[in-house]
């Protein structure tokens, strides 16, 4: 397992690679998230997957782009990243706005995704969290998500569901993340590249919506019962409008099911790989 930096115009991206032989399986996380939040698989020794965990733009210890990112932007810079890597199929598995890339990506190059995993993914429906949308306001949002201590603990009470315990390494990286200069703007670029004070932006919702309708690869959408941040309605609802795609609603975890239930997790996300 080796981290690496791949540049692509100027702009450094951090990646995990677990330098498996099998399949390749790109890990996208969420937004203020980073690459460590799928350590979880990387520890199960899936030594025939060749897991790649990235940095996005703006999080981790990557470079921030100059203007927000969305999640069509970031979708490009993935597929970019992949052509560096010399992979051209790929198996998608995202958490939340990772989910919401997933998508995208699919979206642009249908033909080079074997299978996605869609975990609490964003923009599946309208809902959003109100401290999301409020944050959409001027001064408003800089207040909200000023760095610090608060900040940490409002994430963490957000992403995990109330059975979990936080390691003090995964609070420190938590807080490294918060606390990151410059880290702030690139976040609240991204929530209101995809919020808006009614909730998920339209377009994002309907663009994901027509990935879904499209998609002829194995597709799972996973969600915790207990999620905060985005309901689990909308994979059930999306589940019900699309019958040709999977779902799975696991008890006792929020929103970051890769670490809340890694064994339930790691399982389902083998199972729909060995369909693609």
């Amino acid at each position: 397992m080796n981290d690496v930096c791949v540049n692509l115009d100027g702009l450094t991206i951090r990646c995990r690679d677990a330098g498996g032989t099998g399949p390749a399986v790109l890990l996208l996380h969420g937004v203020g998230g980073s690459l460590e939040l799928w350590s979880a698989q990387f520890a199960a020794a899936h030594q025939d997957l060749r897991l790649l965990a990235v940095d996005l733009p703006g999080h981790g210890l990557s470079d921030f782009s100059a203007q927000a990112d969305s999640p069509p932007r970031f979708a490009h810079t993935l597929w970019a990243l992949l052509d560096a890597l010399a992979i051209h199929q790929v198996h998608l598995v995202g958490n939340s706005l990772g989910g919401a890339i997933c998508l995208q990506m699919h979206r642009r190059q249908p033909a080079r995704v074997r299978s996605m995993l869609l975990a609490a993914s964003a923009n599946l429906g309208a809902a959003a969290p109100l401290p999301f949308r409020l944050m959409t306001l001027p001064g408003l949002g800089e207040l909200m998500s000023r760095p610090g201590e608060g900040a940490v603990a409002r994430q963490i009470q957000a992403i995990f569901g109330p059975d979990f315990v936080v390691t003090p390494e995964l609070r420190e990286l938590i807080r490294r993340n918060v606390m990151r200069p410059g880290a702030q703007q690139a976040f609240l670029g991204c929530v209101r590249q995809m919020t808006q004070l009614r909730g998920q932006r339209a377009a994002l919702v309907e663009q994901a919506q027509a990935s879904l309708a499209m998609s002829r690869v194995p597709t799972l959408l996973l969600h915790g019962r207990q999620d905060v941040v985005i309901p689990a309605a909308h994979s059930q609802n999306t589940a019900a409008r699309h019958p040709h795609l999977q779902l799975e609603v696991i008890e006792r975890c929020g929103h970051t099911p890769q670490l809340e239930q890694p064994e339930c997790f790691n399982a389902l996300m083998r199972a729909l790989i060995r369909q693609g």
